[in-house]
């Protein structure tokens, strides 16, 4: 099916979740009204309505044609009127073929009466004239003369013996119908097509004519307190629109000539009608190509005595339905539809049961459209994230989430997803860290109480050993994901601004102070969640030949500082996430700096992308970074920075 592309913004950018310690202001009721009071006027005035969104969507698929003639110098007036007396023409000319595909098969319909008789006989345990399939070839009979228009005559009476009187039969014959009676019961069944046929017409041309004064009309409604930003997210919706049914429209073409050929070349009849169904009734989701093969396969039986066509004729559906919908489709639309599968579902079931059958073939279209005002208008937010494929929350917030239910699994299985195409240490950076800092701010307002640190804790812990066998380097054969989540979060993963890989270090390249166990430390600041990332980042640096441990933030005690002290490590990373910590940042790095003075102290201040921005210049540190790659890259250039005077005495 379609897809609308994924517009993903930075995860830096990402909005946190949204919390509230009260009860919000309540517009429920409003709301509902309002939805109801719409609901109400599509489906009373569906008339009207259908005939709107059919122009609307056909004006879609237009637009790019008209642009092309208007880039070859045609008026637009001219290059308007010629697209749609081209399309309206090619639609009248199928709509002929159907009529008369289906007259021709109406007529025909009686004979293939025997054939089917004869295929219930062939059946085991049936015999000709029993059972659901005798009865259903007396319907497609009945079915044949109704649509042929003949009827029954009745026997003649017989004539009455002599010296007996019978009654008269009386027969009461309709007076021979007018002409005007005749020409008014031919266009009766004419007027409502024909009137709704006009008002997409008229609709399709007054949208094509005036779709740059319609855009603006509907910029003002929306807000213009960013006319750049709106104009261009409706600019990019209507392109990426019109695309995706041009492009639909194009497929589902392709696929009804496919069957139709297909058909002719079987020897079923009416191929050209089937054709053109199959090409109509794939814009339903999920059930349009199974519909679309059921009179195929019914007159393929009723015409072959034998099962040959019909095996055919089920294996050309078979063949081609998967074809187009998982290799072709996926090339040309991308991953997904944009639309989640269950709102494709509701979404049918809500267009068929307000506007009938027309509204099932609508259903998809018109919910992409929803889906796109969406994500371009504000005020229809909500819309994208009931019927949208893209994730409620966003990456950094189910991890957050996770790990605050206590959910490893789940955790890393996102985390699996995203590394097949990303390094282990973007993924700590652009999704863990950012769902850490989240913790933090919940920490230091006072909403996430001790328990559920250390739950934190633990989770991201297990996370981390379930990751150990992940190398922290990009992969070069990359596998697109089909999840959809973990997609977005892939998306939105940009790898930390695009820098390469850090390098990988060996046991010649590392100064001798620096090998050995506990010789490098990833020290937690604070509380749980500081030392969650210090696990992280030990293990990062264990990726790159450094070995390192993580510890907790009860190290700062007395008894083990002096523990830390007598296992003189060359090198301390003190990790913190909550922001406004500035002051006991700097006490801990004097503390450190003054127990153990020939160790190299970098300060990771993580609760924000800029750690100098914390007023963080004048701590005693060596180094001050904010993310974890920049922590690891200080801490692999310490270990392998050349040795001068200064360095080989602090190694002895």
């Amino acid at each position: 099916m379609p897809k609308i592309s994924r517009s993903a913004s930075p995860l830096s950018a990402t909005a946190p979740l949204r919390r509230s310690d009260g009860v919000e202001p309540s517009g429920g009721i409003g709301h509902v009204a309002t939805g109801a009071l719409i609901i109400a006027a599509l489906y009373l005035g569906r008339e009207v309505f259908v005939p709107v969104a059919l122009a609307i969507l056909l004006s879609f698929v237009l637009a790019p044609v008209v642009k092309l003639l208007q880039k070859l110098k045609l008026p637009r007036s001219v290059a308007v009127i010629s697209v749609v007396a081209l399309a309206f023409a090619m639609l009248a000319g199928l709509t002929m073929a159907m009529i008369s595909q289906a007259t021709q098969l109406a007529g025909d319909l009686p004979v293939y009466q025997s054939t089917i008789r004869e295929k219930i006989g062939s059946l085991k345990g049936a015999t000709p004239g029993s059972g659901v399939l005798s009865r259903a070839a007396d319907v497609l009979q009945d079915l044949g003369k109704e649509l042929d228009g003949r009827k029954e005559i009745a026997p003649p009476h017989p004539r009455a013996p002599a010296g007996e009187t019978r009654p008269i039969p009386v027969e009461v014959h309709q007076p021979e119908a007018s002409a005007l009676e005749t020409l008014r019961a031919f266009l009766t069944p004419l007027i409502h097509p024909l009137t709704t046929t006009g008002i997409v017409l008229i609709f399709v041309v007054f949208v094509l004519l005036k779709r740059e004064d319609l855009r603006n009309r509907f910029i003002r409604l929306t807000g213009t307190h960013d006319l750049q930003k709106t104009t261009a997210a409706f600019d990019d919706g209507a392109k990426r629109l019109s695309r995706l049914f041009l492009t639909q429209l194009l497929l589902n073409t392709g696929f009804g000539f496919v069957i139709g050929t297909g058909l002719w070349m079987i020897g079923v009849p009416s191929a050209l009608l089937w054709g053109i169904l199959s090409a109509i009734l794939r814009f339903i989701p999920y059930l349009g190509a199974i519909l679309s093969a059921i009179f195929p396969l019914v007159i393929a039986a009723a015409v072959d005595p034998g099962w040959t066509m019909l095996a055919a004729t089920a294996a050309l559906f078979i063949i081609a339905e998967p074809v187009a919908g998982h290799v072709v489709e996926p090339l040309v639309y991308g991953r997904s539809t944009g639309l989640s599968p269950v709102a494709i579902i509701v979404a049918a079931t809500f267009w068929t049961w307000l506007w009938g059958p027309i509204g099932l073939v609508l259903a998809t279209p018109l919910t992409v459209c929803l889906v796109v005002l969406g994500r371009h208008v504000e005020r229809l937010e909500f819309l994208d994230v009931l019927l949208g494929d893209r994730p409620a929350l966003s990456a950094p917030e189910i991890f957050y989430q996770r790990v605050l239910a206590g959910d490893p699994a789940e955790a890393a299985d996102k985390a699996e997803e995203v590394l097949k195409e990303r390094s282990l240490s973007a993924y700590y950076d652009e999704v863990a860290l950012e769902g850490l800092r989240l913790a933090a701010a919940d920490a230091s307002r006072g909403v996430l109480d001790l328990d559920r640190q250390a739950r934190i804790l633990d989770t991201v812990r297990e996370v981390v050993d379930d990751l150990s066998d992940h190398a922290d380097q990009t992969p070069r054969a990359t596998t697109p994901t089909q999840d959809a989540e973990a997609g977005a979060a892939v998306d939105e993963t940009d790898e930390a601004g695009g820098s390469a890989d850090l390098p990988m270090l060996s046991s010649d390249t590392i100064r001798p102070t620096f090998q050995g166990e506990d010789r490098v430390i990833c020290m937690a600041g604070q509380s749980r969640i500081d030392e969650a990332a210090a696990l992280m980042l030990a293990q990062i640096l264990g990726k790159h030949g450094l070995a390192a441990s993580a510890i907790g933030s009860d190290s700062m005690s007395s008894a083990r500082l002096s523990a830390l002290v007598e296992s003189a490590p060359a090198l301390i990373c003190l990790c913190y996430l909550t922001a406004g910590n500035t002051v006991h940042m700097r006490y801990a790095v004097k503390r450190l700096r003054r127990r153990l003075p020939s160790a190299c102290i970098v300060l990771a201040s993580l609760a924000t992308e800029d750690g100098m921005s914390s007023g963080l210049t004048d701590v005693p540190a060596d180094e001050i970074a904010s993310t974890l790659r920049e922590v690891s890259s200080a801490c692999l250039s310490r270990a392998t920075q050349p040795i001068d005077a200064s360095t080989l005495e602090k190694d002895r």
